[in-house]
């Protein structure tokens, strides 16, 4: 047998073992149920305005963009977006890309040197910390939300003229919905003269007056922020927001970015139209609010769910196998939630990420929550 083969089979039999098997389902949006476990958290993804927002666009400007940016793949639709976006989060300059992981990836492999610094927050998403490993930087990890901890790292460096600082971190933690210490990093990033990156994936949207996000709420400005169009936009792609200098630069040398065919315009005008949406409806936000209370109020209080202003809600399990097992009865019920596992997460922390959508109801909730206490309380007593 192949070495291949042989590799495979072992870890895939390693994998089943541990309970921690991953397994692809086609999900019809027709007849799934009831679905927490999307990150569509303003209910855009199914809005007609959108839809009919990318049907004009695909009438005028075709199914694709045809090259990369800076050949000919750059077109008006993208122009009128990455305006919109700098005018919203107050940016010089906007670069799109077709996903938030090549986005973070552009980023870190393009402005990292080999004398530089790299520090993240032990919890960033594996895009960030996959691009820290593979970047010529020295990366640390700190540890998760911990100010003082970050500084500790930073201060041995603080004198180091020939070395650039990068801290990194997310805005909203996509697996235990929490957020990030904002104000305080800013502060000391400031102090030691490093920059600070925020991708603020799933804050971006859901936070701030007109969902600019993590950073407006806490009050301060990245040197480098990432949104992506994933999650609260309801589309797909991602956005580098920053200097002109800096965009100048990602342009020239950014190898995700030159090599990377375009996001079709009729994309980017969907995405201008859910930009749009995303400020004057303010009603989706606070419609998330009140369901995240009800669903607190609901639940048993034996329930461990973590406590967040986001529309992510985990609830810690622990074990791997329970996990999967209550999952599972829950879907036989026609609920939809995330089973998150090790390695996403760290071990003994598994748990049920249940995302709420502007698009569910009290009736929704009230039914979530009577299944959960009912399949949690019956998997506690059997264990």
């Amino acid at each position: 047998m192949p070495l291949f083969n042989q590799r495979h089979q072992q870890a895939l039999a390693q994998r089943q073992l541990q309970g921690l098997y991953r397994q692809l389902q086609c999900v019809d949006i027709h007849s799934q149920g009831l679905n927490f476990a999307s990150n569509d958290y303003l209910g855009l993804a199914q809005d007609p305005e959108i839809i009919t927002a990318w049907q004009q666009g695909l009438t005028q400007y075709g199914a694709g963009s045809s090259a990369s940016p800076l050949v000919t793949g750059f077109q008006p639709p993208h122009a009128d977006l990455e305006q919109q976006l700098t005018e919203w989060l107050g940016y010089q300059r906007a670069l799109l890309f077709n996903s938030g992981f090549s986005a973070n990836q552009a980023v870190l492999f393009t402005l990292l040197q080999a004398q530089d610094h790299l520090y993240q927050d032990k919890l960033n998403h594996a895009s960030l910390i996959e691009a820290g490993m593979l970047s010529p930087a020295k990366m640390k990890r700190f540890t998760h939300n911990n100010v003082t901890a970050l500084e500790r790292k930073l201060i041995p460096q603080s004198h180091n003229i020939d070395a650039a600082s990068l801290v990194v971190t997310e805005g909203v933690f996509s697996m235990d919905g929490d957020c990030a210490p904002l104000a305080p990093l800013r502060q000391i990033t400031d102090l030691h003269q490093s920059w600070l990156m925020v991708d603020d994936a799933h804050g971006c949207g859901v936070l701030g007056d007109t969902g600019q996000g993590s950073c407006h709420l806490a009050g301060i400005k990245a040197d480098i922020l990432v949104i992506t169009f994933g999650k609260a936009f309801g589309i797909q792609g991602a956005a580098v927001l920053c200097s002109q200098e800096t965009a100048e630069y990602l342009i020239q040398f950014a190898r995700h970015y030159i090599y990377s065919t375009a996001m079709p315009p009729a994309q980017a005008v969907a995405l201008s139209r859910a930009c749009s949406l995303i400020q004057t409806q303010s009603w989706r936000r606070e419609k998330l609010q009140a369901l995240s209370g009800y669903l607190d109020h609901h639940l048993d209080s034996n329930i461990d769910l973590m406590p967040t202003i986001t529309p992510i809600k985990p609830i810690i399990i622990g074990d791997s196998r329970q996990t999967m097992m209550i999952a599972d009865q829950l879907q036989q019920r026609g609920i939809r939630v995330g089973a998150i596992r090790p390695p996403t997460v760290p071990r003994h922390s598994a748990r049920l990420r249940i995302t709420l959508t502007a698009n569910h109801n009290e009736t929704d909730i009230h039914q979530l929550a009577i299944a959960i206490n009912e399949v949690v309380n019956e998997a506690v007593d059997v264990g």
